[in-house]
């Protein structure tokens, strides 16, 4: 894989963001992901903030591959929801500005019964977003790993064509319970983004844990074997598991090292 197509998240490199960057840029990578909850706060990222993070990422030679934004609730759930589509809405519109493509979330919890009225709702919050994101540019990608893939493909053949990508995340579908291979399989067509991520899985779904690239039980070539093959030309970011920076970025040049050999 060309080193171009990588991503790393800039929060374990550095606390200083123009320092991650330059991290980033000694790792060899493309791209970098940007934390919109916990890193950046894009909600309150001012015209002149945008230029100057677009004029350091020019000077890094570097892009904005996807911007992180997990909500404490799904979309689903009713309570508050108006402020966390209006959030999310105007995350999408600001990652756009940045020069990302995807904003990688989570649906939440997806109603078993489609006659259910949360269903519904899920529905038409994703074609409200589906819209945003056709007008911005930068689309909503739910992950796989939490939600069955299964799930997934039901949601996407319910809402507007276009209004939803899959974020794809190897290690948490292996946790989960599902194969990360026939994860690619199934949900190929509407991959947005993927994580090359590793884990060990736990007595039951849910109970792995997360540990670095290459060293747990997913098998990450064939699953980008399988994504190629299908057309999938997108970012492939990489995860650190320790929260200690330097040994983060220990980790995560050992990914990228891992993808690009």
């Amino acid at each position: 894989m060309n080193s171009s197509r990588v991503a790393v998240p800039i929060v374990p490199l550095d606390t200083d963001f123009r320092r991650s960057l330059s991290v980033a840029r000694e790792l060899g990578v493309g791209g970098i992901e940007i934390d919109g909850r916990h890193g950046i706060d894009l909600l309150t990222l001012s015209e002149t903030g945008v230029r100057q993070i677009r004029k350091w990422l020019d000077d890094a030679g570097l892009r904005v591959a996807a911007v992180s934004f997990p909500t404490r609730r799904g979309y689903a759930d009713q309570d508050q929801l108006e402020a966390r589509v209006g959030a999310t809405k105007q995350v999408m519109l600001q990652a756009q500005r940045l020069g990302a493509t995807v904003i990688l979330g989570r649906l939440g919890d997806i109603p078993a019964k489609e006659e259910n009225g949360d269903w519904q709702v899920l529905i038409d919050v994703l074609t409200d977003l589906g819209r945003t994101g056709q007008q911005a540019g930068a689309f909503f990608c739910a992950e796989a790993g939490q939600s069955a893939p299964e799930d997934l493909r039901r949601v996407i053949e319910a809402v507007p064509e276009g209004s939803l990508q899959v974020h794809l995340v190897t290690g948490a579908l292996l946790v989960h319970g599902y194969d990360p291979a026939e994860a690619a399989m199934t949900l190929a067509t509407d991959i947005g983004y993927v994580h090359a991520t590793d884990a060990v899985a736990g007595s039951y779904a849910g109970h792995g844990r997360a540990v670095p690239l290459g060293t747990g039980q997913v098998d990450v070539p064939p699953v980008l074997a399988t994504l190629e093959e299908r057309g999938y030309r997108g970012w492939v970011g990489v995860e650190a598991v320790s929260t200690r920076q330097a040994e983060a970025t220990r980790e995560l040049s050992a990914a990228v090292n891992q993808l690009v050999s």
